[in-house]
């Protein structure tokens, strides 16, 4: 591996990093300032801080099924680290590095809390739409999810782009 694209990995895993470093320190605030407390409203009838454990996924959907949640995240994170490093360096490819970091902070996010507390801590709570109440990782993850969508179906890059990812075949000889 060519020693820019082993910089750029380390810069890779530095963004998820710093990325899982401020959803823990968020979490952590949410703890000790929201946990058996009333809500602190920021907007009035618009945006809340409220503590909620969360042992379901999004929506609360599929409650108590931490195995599950364990073993479809470290799939995620294995493919994520996998496509991170085989990725190339190319100009092209720096927001795709750079959404590979934040998907790996989003999961590793839910992930510490799950094997830690067995649930996720949410404290974000949108009251103008009643949106269920989620925290930093999920926003991370989300933003991923649209940005990429996005780049689906209006990004220039072809199904060639990501041929890195194909496991390398035995070469006859």
């Amino acid at each position: 591996m060519a020693l820019k694209r082993k910089k750029m990995f380390l810069l890779d895993l530095f963004i998820a990093l710093l990325g899982l470093a401020l959803d823990q320190f968020t979490k952590w605030l949410a703890v000790f300032y929201l946990k058996d407390q009333v809500p602190i409203v920021l907007i009035p009838g618009v945006l809340e801080l409220r503590y909620l454990e969360n042992r379901g996924a999004a929506f609360g959907v599929l409650q108590n099924q931490k195995i599950f949640f364990v073993i479809m995240t470290c799939l995620v994170l294995i493919f994520c680290l996998y496509a991170l490093w085989r990725m190339p360096d190319e100009k092209k490819y720096r927001l795709l590095h750079i959404m590979g970091g934040i998907l790996i902070a989003g999961a590793l996010g839910n992930f510490m809390d799950r094997l830690r507390l067995d649930y996720v801590v949410d404290f974000i709570y949108i009251s103008l739409i009643d949106f269920p109440i989620f925290n930093v990782a999920d926003m991370y993850v989300s933003f991923i999810c649209v940005l990429g969508l996005i780049l689906v179906f209006f990004g220039r890059f072809g199904e060639e782009d990501f041929s890195f990812l194909k496991l390398k075949k035995k070469q006859a000889v």
